[in-house]
């Protein structure tokens, strides 16, 4: 009988990292077919993404804390295309390696998209729902954008997640999230302001992906309208899955991005 195989680690910080400050979580492989390079959403951080890495023994998986989150809350300026040019530093050092796959989640995808367009050193971009409202508006609920940003953290936790689970959140967790209220309110006011890229310009194989839950009809009409706007976006939509998919569904996503990858030069 063979050995069980030991449990993958899950991302885990490194030391090196090429902006100083910005705080990097990697897991390795051997002889990996890709790096994929994952960049979270609002309010989230680099290790929402270790239950997807630990399903990815083909990839090297290395994921950060987008400044002013997290281990990297004290990088300033907050601006899309600071996030843009901290992706784009580490996916030249990523590169020399070998091939690199954009996943940005949320507002992640928004930089990635952003990465992708600027300089187009990722071999494949992969976004889950991410918020293009300057391509398709959607009517929403949320209240305007208030000038507090720790009310601004619970409100949008309690909306993307549910009040109860903000509740059973401990003080120390409850104050953590609210010290990455600044870079969150930063996230949510570029989302109102005028296009930040011209999403034709894009250049790399993308695939737009979303689930099925509440916003479905508006993020499939969504991808299929980026679809006509540039024939390298591919609309993708996986059942069953909200917008956490990375946390709650990491089987799916992690099938989904082999297959994308396998099948990249169709």
């Amino acid at each position: 009988m063979c050995p069980t195989p030991a449990a993958p680690l899950a991302l885990h910080y490194t030391t090196s990292t090429p902006v100083e400050g910005l705080a990097v979580a990697e897991r390795r492989v051997g002889s990996p077919e890709a790096t994929l390079l994952c960049i979270h959403g609002g309010l989230d951080r680099a290790g929402s993404f270790s239950r997807l890495a630990r399903r990815l023994d083909n990839f090297d998986v290395v994921s950060y804390d987008r400044r002013g989150y997290q281990r990297s809350r004290n990088l300033t300026p907050l601006s899309l295309d600071r996030h843009i040019s901290d992706l784009l530093a580490i996916t030249e050092v990523e590169s020399a390696k070998g091939p690199v796959i954009y996943l940005g989640h949320s507002y992640g995808g928004l930089v990635a998209l952003g990465a992708a367009v600027a300089q187009p050193l990722a071999s494949m971009v992969i976004t889950y729902e991410s918020p293009l409202p300057w391509v398709l508006p959607r009517q929403s609920g949320r209240p305007p954008l208030g000038d507090d940003p720790a009310k601004e953290v619970e409100n949008f936790f309690t909306r993307m997640v549910s009040k109860s689970a903000w509740q059973r959140l401990s003080d120390a967790e409850r104050e953590s999230r609210r010290l990455d209220g600044p870079a969150l309110l930063s996230d949510l006011t570029i989302l109102t302001q005028e296009p930040p890229f011209d999403i034709r310009q894009l250049k790399v194989p993308t695939s737009y992906v979303h689930g099925d839950g509440v916003l479905r009809d508006y993020y499939r009409a969504l991808s299929l309208l980026l679809s006509e706007l540039n024939n390298l976006i591919s609309p993708v939509e996986i059942t069953n899955a909200g917008h956490g998919a990375h946390l709650a569904n990491p089987d799916q996503l992690a099938t989904l991005i082999q297959q994308l990858w396998e099948h990249r030069c169709e």
